[in-house]
């Protein structure tokens, strides 16, 4: 298997994209015990979904993890991570529990106590005073409007929203206030469609084309199934083809050309510390 080095530090030892994974791995684990204890549905997206799909595991240069959840999912997850996430190992981060979060980025992440990562991110960096450590993305789904032009207005209402924020978070001020209605409008707008056979990413999430959300059929979602990943079994989408082909490519399980097998998300890592 190749190698795929993201620092080399001063002592000559390596932290490969596979270090990296273990870790992740790990992390997967604990937190799909406390999914199962607790009957809360979730499912491998993103890479990490294309991962379970053609490689039964990681992509072999994929420095990263996402999961996504049903906000319904979601409020009850954030009760269960205040009571059952080991403390000595992980902390997690969201705005529902830091006001200096971003709601412009992954609804939560799930970080590993004593570790640190710096992001390819220079816009919407990490606020929370609590830690950088390698995490896990927790991607939030809602109710969509099967209308495309009813969504297509809201999400550029979106991107009017983090516009500001964005713009406030650079200049060092934490527009707590914008930041309240920008998710009281996305929770509307979802409620407005819980009859909806559609879900897709929030109207939060604002780095999708308006034009081209991520959006499925829920019933194309739900119910979960478990798929082999690494040594283990992880949830993905009862038809991943219908996710992967929005969120990746319609062409997904071919590989793409050698020069982008490359991780594209550390800047900067240290599995041991969380000295930077």
């Amino acid at each position: 298997m190749k190698e795929y080095i993201l620092k080399t530090n001063t002592d000559g030892t390596k932290v490969t994209v596979r270090d990296v994974q273990l870790v992740l791995l790990e992390m997967l684990k604990d937190i799909d015990e406390i999914c199962r204890k607790h009957n809360i549905p979730y499912y491998l997206t993103g890479g990490s979904c294309l991962g379970a799909v053609r490689h039964d595991g990681f992509i072999p240069w994929d420095d990263d993890a996402d999961i996504g959840m049903l906000y319904e999912d979601y409020v009850r997850f954030i009760e269960v991570l205040k009571q059952e996430l080991d403390p000595q190992k992980y902390y997690f981060q969201c705005f529902d529990t830091h006001k200096e979060y971003n709601v412009c980025i992954p609804a939560m992440k799930i970080r590993k106590r004593g570790t640190y990562l710096k992001e390819v991110n220079t816009l919407l960096q990490n606020r929370c005073k609590d830690g950088d450590g390698l995490f896990i993305d927790v991607f939030l789904v809602d109710y969509i409007d099967e209308r495309k032009w009813v969504d297509f207005l809201c999400r550029m209402k979106a991107y009017l929203y983090m516009g500001v924020i964005t713009l406030f978070e650079n200049i060092r001020i934490n527009p707590v206030f914008l930041k309240k209605r920008f998710v009281r409008f996305s929770r509307r707008y979802s409620r407005r469609n819980k009859d909806s056979k559609l879900i897709g990413y929030d109207l939060n999430w604002t780095f999708n084309s308006p034009l081209h959300p991520v959006v499925y059929v829920k019933d194309e979602i739900y119910p979960v199934q478990y798929h082999k990943f690494e040594d283990i079994e992880l949830p993905i989408p009862k038809n991943p083809k219908a996710l992967l082909d929005i969120e990746i490519s319609v062409n997904h399980m071919s590989y793409p050309p050698e020069k982008m097998q490359q991780p594209k998300h550390i800047v900067d890592i240290n599995l041991n510390s969380e000295e930077k």
